[in-house]
């Protein structure tokens, strides 16, 4: 069914509830010539009479009744939706599409893990991967995003903190090759790194920039990779001081710098920011972020 057929039923509805032409212009907000404009030209698809004319009004003819009889049902129906849909819009239900780098998992999801002990009726997907979902087609509710300032269109972006990383070894890499000193030459020690020597990460620019390539002896696009093979005693690397918090088997080279850290990003659709759900998780990952660092 066209939009236009559904507003002439929808025009059609109207007169039959208000009995007038006039009663139902000013019900639907039009004028009454449309009114008239679009009863005719339904009557003309259908190819038969909806409306007996007469001073009084219109009242419908048995073919008009049967049809009205349709879009009562579908008013109804339509109604019934409409009030569901706005009572999902105003409780934390349903589901909560949550997207961000695999990386972050071991933050995000205790985080998820509690908001969804708050709100036993919500139902979480953490959707992970290299590629941004793309929130204007509804793909995720909410993304956690690290790195410059998201600036895709339509999109509410707002600042979640900052994720303080520093480098990392096993004391068993240190009993082989000594601590590092990160201002002298590191020429004698070999690290963990990116696959993709261009990678845009604070932490893996400063690598590029530091240490000789053929020094990077264990490369991987997959953090987690990267994180066993420094567990496995492989070199020296970086992780967020809150994931290296997790292995007590690693010894904190240095203080975190700034120049290693990513700022942390809430990113939302500007049609969901408002709903109630998106708002809810927002404040409680704001609150959960107070404790990262």
């Amino acid at each position: 069914m066209t939009i236009e057929a559904w507003d002439e039923i929808r025009t059609a509805y109207h007169v039959a509830r208000a009995g007038t032409v006039s009663g139902a212009a000013a019900e639907l907000g039009v004028h009454h010539a449309t009114v008239i404009r679009h009863i005719d030209s339904l009557e003309a698809r259908l190819g038969t009479k909806l409306f007996q004319r007469h001073a009084r009004g219109y009242t419908p003819t048995e073919a008009g009744a049967d049809l009205l009889q349709v879009a009562q049902a579908t008013d109804d129906q339509f109604t019934q939706l409409a009030g569901r849909l706005r009572g999902r819009g105003e409780s934390v239900t349903g589901e909560l599409v949550v997207t961000s780098l695999g990386g972050f998992a071991p933050l995000l999801v205790p985080a998820l893990a509690r908001f969804q002990a708050a709100h036993p009726e919500v139902v979480t997907r953490f959707l992970t991967g290299e590629r941004l979902f793309r929130l204007e087609y509804g793909e995720a509710h909410v993304a956690v995003r690290a790195g410059s300032v998201p600036d895709q269109p339509d999109n509410v972006v707002q600042r979640l903190g900052r994720s303080a990383t520093a480098l990392f070894a096993t004391q068993g890499y240190l009993d082989r090759y000594g601590r590092p000193d990160l201002e002298g030459d590191l020429s004698a020690h070999v690290f963990v790194g990116p696959d993709d020597a261009e990678s845009r990460a604070p932490a893996f620019r400063w690598l590029n920039e530091h240490v000789r390539r053929d020094r990077v002896v264990f490369r991987s696009g997959d953090g987690r990779a990267l994180k066993y093979a420094m567990l496995n005693d492989v070199g020296l690397g970086f992780l967020s001081v809150w994931e290296a918090a997790q292995h007590p088997e690693l010894v904190q080279i240095c203080m975190p710098r700034d120049e290693w850290s990513a700022p942390l990003w809430l990113v939302t659709h500007v049609d969901l920011h408002r709903t109630a759900k998106v708002q809810a998780f927002l404040r409680h990952i704001k609150d959960e972020a107070k404790t990262w660092n």
